[in-house]
C-alpha cells in the first residue's frame, strides 16, 4: 500500500466518524450504535462549527494524490468529496433546521431504537432513556431557532410530533411491560416537552407565510447534490415530459389489449385500471396475507429463472406502525448498511390508518389493489430493494465511504428497473394472458407516477407549478386516484430533490444493463445483475467506472 492510499484511508474513517458523531439520528439507522444516547445539536453555533470542520476536511479531500490511488479508493475518494460538499451546502444554503419544524422531531430517534433488536433490551433502553433525557432541551433549542416557517410545514410537523407523542406515551410504557421492566424517569418530561412545543407550533401556524418552494438556484443546488448527476433541470424535465408521453401510449395499447378494445376507444386507460382495481380487491384484513403472497411467487420467480443470485437474507413482513400509515402500502425497512448485528429485512405493510373513513380506505385499495401490491413487492423486496441491500451488505471495502455515502438514485433506480425486468420475463400474479396485462398496466402506471414525480418536483420548486395544475396532471395524466394526488402534492411541497431519484437511477440503471449486454452478448440475467450488484450501492456513474464501462 502507497503512501497516498494509506493517508486517504485514514483520513475517510475520520471523516465518516465526524459525519456520524455530528448526526446521531442517522448513526442509529445506518448501524452504527456509539451515539445512540443522544440527539443532534443543531444550535447555530454546532452548526457552524460543523461547517467550518467539513470545510477543513474537504481541503484535505483535495490534497489527496489521487493519481497514486487504484480505483477503488479513487471512486471512494469521489464519494467522499461528493457526500461532504452536499452537507455543506445543506447547513450553508439550504439551512433546514432555521425554517422546517419537521427537523425538530425526535421521533424517529426514538423508533430506531425500539424496531430493531440489534442489542439487549436493557441496552436499547438505556438509550432512549438517554434520548428522552435531550428532548426537553432539543425542542427548547428548536423554538429559539426556528424562524419563518411554511404552513405546509407546521401542519406536517404538527401531525407528526401528535405520532411521537403517541409512541412516546403508548409504545415506550407498552413495550417495557412486554419486557418485564419501568418505564423511563425521563419519559413524563419529555411527553411534557412534546406538548409544549405542540402548543408552539399551533399557535405560530397562522402566521407560518413562508413560500415551502425553493428559488431556482437553491433548487439547482439540491437537485446537483441529491442526484450526484451532471443533468440539469430543463434537460431532466425535458426527458421526464418525453417519458411519459412514451408511457402514455404504451398504457393505451396494453389496456386496449386487456379490454379487447380499439386504443382509439373512449377513456381505455381509465376503464382498464378501473377493471383492474375491481376485480384486485383489497382491504386491512387481506392487504398483508397479500403481499406474503406476492413475496414467495416473487422470490420463486426470480430463483426459478436465474435473474440474480439469491444473498442469505431473513426477511419478515410485518404490520406498519401506525405513525407511518397513510402514505404508501409498503416500505422496506432494511438493517442500516453499517449495522453488524445480523438482524432481519423487514418490508411493512399498511393497512389504513384507523382514523380514516370509508370513502378514504376505498380509495386507497382502489390505488393500491393487489395486482399493483404484486409489482410493488418487486419494487420493495424481491428483486428490489431488500435483495439490493442484502447484496450491498455483504460488500467488503477499504473504507467505510462506501456504505456511508450510499446513492438513494442507484437503490431507488434498481427497484424500478427490477419491476420492468421481472414483467419482462413473464411475471404475473397468476398464470394468465389476462394477468400479465393487468400488472403490466399497473407496472406502466408506476412509470407514469415516476416520471410525473419529477415534473412535480422540477415545476414546484422552479416554475411556479399550481396546485391545480399538479392535481390535474396527476390524475389525468396519472390516472392517480384523488387522495393519493393529494398527498403526492404535499410530499412536493414538503421535500426538494428526492422524488426525481426514481427516474434518474432508472434510466442510469436501465442504461447500465443495456450497455453491459452489447459487450457481453453471451452474459446471462444473473451475469449482469451480479455485476451491477457487486459494488455496492454507489451513484451510478461511480459503478460505470468500477465496473469499466
Amino acid at each position: 500500500m502507497n503512501e497516498a492510499t494509506r493517508g486517504f484511508r485514514l483520513l475517510a474513517e475520520q471523516c465518516v466518524d465526524s459525519a456520524l458523531e455530528a448526526d446521531p439520528v442517522a448513526a442509529t439507522w445506518l448501524g452504527d450504535h456509539r451515539f445512540d444516547t443522544r440527539l443532534p445539536d443543531y444550535s447555530l453555533a454546532a452548526v457552524d462549527a460543523r461547517a467550518r470542520s467539513i470545510d477543513n476536511q474537504l481541503t484535505a479531500i483535495d490534497a489527496v494524490d489521487d493519481v497514486e490511488l487504484d480505483v477503488v479508493d479513487l471512486v471512494d475518494l469521489e464519494i467522499l468529496r461528493s457526500r461532504m460538499q452536499r452537507e455543506a451546502f445543506e447547513i450553508e444554503e439550504l439551512r433546514a433546521t432555521e425554517w422546517n419544524p419537521m427537523v425538530w422531531n425526535p421521533g424517529t430517534a426514538l423508533h430506531l431504537l425500539m424496531s430493531r433488536d440489534f442489542a439487549p433490551w436493557a441496552e436499547r433502553l438505556a438509550s432512549i432513556e438517554g434520548r428522552l433525557t435531550e428532548v426537553p432541551n432539543f425542542l427548547a433549542q428548536a423554538r429559539t431557532t426556528l424562524t419563518s416557517m411554511p404552513q405546509v410545514h407546521v401542519e406536517t410537523a404538527i401531525a407528526q410530533l401528535t405520532g411521537t407523542r403517541q409512541l412516546m406515551e403508548g409504545h415506550i410504557p407498552q413495550q417495557c411491560r412486554e419486557q418485564g421492566g419501568g418505564v423511563p424517569a425521563a419519559l413524563q418530561t419529555a411527553i411534557d416537552a412534546v406538548d409544549e412545543q405542540l402548543a408552539w407550533l399551533e399557535e405560530r401556524l397562522h402566521e407560518a407565510t413562508r413560500s415551502p418552494r425553493l428559488n431556482q438556484r437553491t433548487y439547482a443546488g439540491v437537485l446537483w447534490h441529491v442526484l450526484d448527476d451532471a443533468t440539469n433541470a430543463s434537460h431532466l424535465l425535458r426527458d421526464a415530459e418525453t417519458h411519459l408521453d412514451h408511457v402514455t401510449e404504451q398504457m393505451r395499447e396494453v389496456a386496449a389489449e386487456y379490454l379487447e378494445e380499439s386504443v382509439h376507444a373512449d377513456k381505455v386507460v381509465r376503464r382498464a385500471l378501473e377493471s383492474v382495481a375491481l376485480t384486485s380487491p383489497v382491504s386491512d384484513d387481506s392487504v398483508l396475507e397479500i403481499v406474503s403472497q406476492a413475496l414467495e411467487r416473487t422470490t420463486e420467480f426470480v430463483r426459478a429463472h436465474q435473474l440474480v443470485s439469491m444473498p442469505d437474507v431473513t426477511t419478515e413482513i410485518i404490520e406498519m406502525p401506525e405513525i407511518h400509515r397513510g402514505v404508501a402500502v409498503a416500505y422496506c425497512d432494511a438493517p442500516g448498511p453499517l449495522e453488524s448485528v445480523a438482524v432481519p429485512t423487514y418490508v411493512a405493510v399498511s393497512p389504513t390508518p384507523a382514523a380514516w373513513d370509508a370513502q378514504q380506505i376505498a380509495s386507497f385499495y382502489r390505488e393500491y389493489n393487489s395486482t399493483l401490491l404484486h409489482d410493488l413487492t418487486i419494487h420493495e423486496a424481491m428483486p428490489g430493494h431488500v435483495l439490493q441491500l442484502a447484496h450491498a451488505a455483504g460488500l467488503q471495502t477499504p473504507t467505510r465511504v462506501r456504505r456511508f455515502g450510499f446513492s438513494g438514485v442507484f437503490v431507488e433506480g434498481w427497484a424500478v428497473y427490477a419491476e420492468e425486468l421481472l414483467l419482462d420475463r413473464g411475471y404475473s400474479p397468476e398464470t394468465s394472458r389476462r394477468s400479465a396485462l393487468a400488472i403490466r398496466l399497473q407496472q406502466l402506471k408506476m412509470q407514469a407516477r415516476m416520471a410525473i414525480n419529477t415534473i412535480l418536483d422540477i415545476r414546484v420548486h422552479s416554475m411556479d407549478m399550481t396546485e391545480e395544475e399538479g392535481l390535474r396532471l396527476m390524475t389525468f395524466r396519472g390516472f392517480q386516484e384523488e387522495g393519493e394526488a393529494v398527498g403526492k402534492w404535499r410530499r412536493a411541497l414538503l421535500t426538494a430533490g428526492q422524488l426525481p431519484t426514481y427516474f434518474v437511477g432508472y434510466r442510469a440503471m436501465k442504461s447500465i444493463s443495456d450497455d453491459l449486454r452489447v459487450l457481453h452478448p453471451d452474459w446471462s440475467d444473473q451475469q449482469v445483475h451480479d455485476l451491477m450488484l457487486s459494488h455496492g450501492s454507489p451513484a451510478p456513474r461511480h459503478l460505470r467506472t468500477l465496473i469499466g464501462i
